[in-house]
This record gives structure tokens, C-alpha cells and sequence, in this order.
């Protein structure tokens, strides 16, 4: 048996358990794996670091992930409006509603906008045109009758599949000249990323309130 191995194992578990304290990683075999993953990237990362506009006078890489991910968000919407350009979608969000009522079935209304991140105004806008197109209908809970689900029609599903092909395509043009490791590690950091960020936009924090209450919550320091 190889001891100076056994011995740095348990160093790492050590380590592992000290830096661990807001149970950011879950306590298993499979939560060590990917601190241990993360901490590698981690070193990576420092050792490779990329360019981005602005670095050599001293913008922050938190600045330059904020820029690129609006900038990445207008190009796949300027895709996606051409996709539906000759359709009666008057927005992405109204296929995106669409795909998901097809893919996880009915909902609430509040169920569909909080998955689609869009605050309530905003969601009953779009559910009321889908509404009026016929491509949506509601139905009471048997559970909770103040309750109204929400399911696609076969409308819907139509509309839905004589746009799909461009759509489709749309998404391909999106995630541009990656390679699939690449797209594999991109799916990966952006699911972190979404698992962070979901909890927080779920407790409807008021707007004046939320930079201070995230910020105070949690530590950046890292």
C-alpha cells in the first residue's frame, strides 16, 4: 500500500472539510470529487489565464464575464428573431414558453415564469398572448382550484414544429465554433452559475433591497 498516497488523501479530505463550511459541495465521495475538480480548473485557470478587453488597465475579470454574458444574450435574441421572423411569435419567450409546457407539461402560471426567469408582469403578458393564439389553455387544479394550470395545445404543438427547423438552427449558431468539450465545460460552469443565481431570484427579493442582501449572504472574497 502506497502511505505517502493514503496520507495525502487524507490531507485533502481535511482540507476539503476546513474550506467546505457553507456546505457549497455536497458531504460525499461525489462532493470531493468535484471540490477536487474545481480546485484543479482553479490552478489551471490561474496558470492559463486568458485576455479580455480592458485587463491590462486593471478591469476585472467579474466585469468582463457581466459584459460578455449581455452581449452573448443580444446575439442569441437577434438569432432567434430571425428565426421567427416569418412566424406569428411576437417573442423568443413565446416559443420558449411553448418548449418548456411541451418538454415538462402543465404548470402553474407562477411555475412557467419563474422557470423562464421573468418576473410576474412580464410572464402574464406573454401567457395571455399565447392564451389568445389558442397555442395555451387553462384548466383547474384538482389539488388547489384558485389555481389555473397551464398546458400547450395541439395549436401550440403545431406552432411549435413549423418553426422548430430554424429554431434549431438558431441554437447551432449560438453556441458558434466551440468544440464539443467545449461546449461540454461551457454547460458545466453556466449550470454552477444557474444554480447559484436561481435560489436567490426565487425569494423575489425587492429590487432596492437585493445587491445589499446577496452581497451581505454570501462571500465574493474567493
Amino acid at each position: 500500500m502506497n502511505y505517502k498516497v493514503t496520507k495525502e488523501v487524507i490531507d485533502l479530505l481535511e482540507q476539503f472539510g476546513e474550506e467546505n463550511t457553507n456546505n457549497y459541495y455536497p458531504d460525499t465521495v461525489q462532493g470531493f470529487k468535484a471540490w477536487i475538480c474545481d480546485k484543479e480548473s482553479n490552478e489551471y485557470a490561474k496558470n492559463n489565464e486568458p485576455y479580455w478587453e480592458g485587463k491590462e488597465s486593471g478591469r476585472t475579470p467579474e466585469s468582463a464575464i457581466s459584459t460578455l454574458l449581455v452581449h452573448l444574450n443580444r446575439y442569441a435574441r437577434t438569432y432567434s428573431k430571425s428565426a421567427i421572423a416569418d412566424s406569428d411569435f411576437a417573442t423568443q419567450e413565446d416559443f420558449i414558453y411553448l418548449i418548456n409546457l411541451r418538454a415538462f407539461g402543465r404548470m402553474t402560471k407562477m411555475e412557467l415564469i419563474k422557470k423562464n426567469i421573468h418576473d410576474k408582469p412580464v410572464g402574464m403578458l406573454i401567457i395571455t398572448r399565447l392564451l389568445k393564439h389558442g397555442w395555451i389553455e387553462q384548466t383547474e387544479s384538482d389539488a388547489d382550484r384558485r389555481n389555473r394550470l397551464i398546458s400547450i395545445t395541439q395549436e401550440g404543438i403545431n406552432a411549435l414544429e413549423q418553426h422548430m427547423g430554424k429554431i434549431r438552427i438558431a441554437t447551432e449558431i449560438v453556441a458558434g465554433n466551440l468544440s464539443h468539450n467545449e461546449k461540454m465545460e461551457l454547460i458545466r460552469i453556466l449550470n454552477k452559475l444557474d444554480r447559484f443565481h436561481y435560489p436567490i431570484f426565487s425569494r423575489n427579493i425587492d429590487s432596492k433591497d437585493l445587491i445589499k442582501t446577496v452581497y451581505e449572504e454570501y462571500s465574493f472574497k474567493n
